[in-house]
């Protein structure tokens, strides 16, 4: 009678268990930059906080948010620094997801809100809201909302050519966003002086007097579009495989591109009915997070630290490195700038 061993595929097992280790390995990269990034972020925080021509150490910026400061050193800290800092990190954090949606479901590394045009979009909703309504602040987010998403419909079906191309998408959207732009100077050129000088300074993209009550809205509607963003993470990173990969895991994936899109674009209107379009940090924080973590995709945690950190970092360049503060719009076209110099000649060269 013969017994009839199981057959046992060695090299099968070996190259799953190898694969399991490097997902595991990999996942715990991603965990150790983000909680590094989290402790640069927090490193530059307090030093904003400390910075300026009241000088403070760490001492009493911790006891002033803890609350046991008082008097002046509580108001320079929790009045006057606490929320430009507080805008920089939720609205860095902000671009740098959106900056991410956009690059992982155009599966382009130029694909960025601000060169296809949706900043620019937003921008004229809150422009056609300060010059001609008058608005309060809540009106201001309602109208870079609709201008962001009625640019998104408007690049997307100019692009649309039996069905959508990403580098075609982001061509249309430069083309856009150059159209955008003279109607934003035309608005300006047509108000009042003093509306169109607070107009140009906020078109730079700057978080000088940013307000609590800007600091609270803007991040309860970062926070709701950061959790959908969360929710919509796993498909968006399985229609990097590819749309019909994607639906054959069981992703519904016409409703989940759509809120993807959505979610990115009022990510990108939240900031700029808040602190005029910061550019350029939605571009630059995906890559240098996938880059760090070493990814094989677009991840979403690590991009909104380095969003957050880069606008930081570029706000507190900007105001201590001149004489007169200056928008922290200048600071990251300076640094984002290079990097898109780069990465156009690297694509430039990969397609060539």
């Amino acid at each position: 009678m013969s017994t009839h061993m199981p057959r046992v595929d060695f090299g099968r097992r070996v190259l799953v268990l190898r694969h399991r280790r490097i997902a595991v390995r990999l996942q715990w990269r991603s965990v150790v930059v983000c909680a590094v990034l989290a402790v640069a972020v927090a490193g530059t925080a307090v030093l904003a906080l400390m910075t300026g021509s009241y000088g403070l150490n760490p001492g009493q910026v911790l006891s002033a948010l803890t609350g046991r400061e008082t008097g002046i050193v509580h108001d320079i800290v929790v009045e006057w620094r606490l929320p430009r800092v507080a805008a920089a990190l939720v609205f860095g954090a902000a671009l740098g997801v959106s900056g991410a949606i956009f690059q992982s479901l155009l599966r382009n590394p130029l694909a960025d809100p601000g060169i296809m045009g949706f900043s620019q979009g937003s921008y004229s909703g809150a422009l056609i809201v300060i010059l001609v309504v008058n608005g309060t602040y809540a009106q201001l987010v309602g109208g870079a909302l609709l201008g962001g998403m009625a640019t998104a419909v408007a690049v997307y079906v100019l692009a649309y050519r039996r069905g959508v191309q990403g580098f075609r998408l982001i061509v249309v959207g430069i083309g856009v966003s150059a159209m955008l732009a003279s109607l934003n100077t035309w608005l300006i050129l047509q108000a009042d002086l003093d509306q169109a000088m607070s107009a140009a300074a906020w078109g730079a993209g700057s978080l000088n007097g940013v307000s609590w009550d800007q600091v609270v809205i803007g991040g309860a509607c970062v926070a709701v579009l950061l959790l959908l963003a969360g929710v919509l993470n796993r498909p968006m990173r399985q229609m990097e495989l590819g749309d019909d990969a994607a639906a054959s895991q069981g992703v519904r994936v016409s409703p989940a591109r759509l809120g993807l899109i959505l979610v990115g674009v009022a990510l990108t209107a939240t900031v700029a009915a808040a602190s005029g379009p910061i550019a350029f940090i939605s571009l630059v924080a995906p890559q240098i997070g996938r880059r760090l973590a070493r990814t094989a995709g677009i991840t979403l945690a690590p991009a909104a630290l380095v969003g957050a950190l880069l606008c930081l970092a570029s706000d507190y360049v900007a105001q201590h490195v001149a004489p007169t503060p200056l928008p922290v719009g200048i600071i990251t076209v300076v640094l984002g700038g290079g990097y898109l110099g780069y990465l156009l000649f690297t694509e430039a060269r990969r397609r060539l």
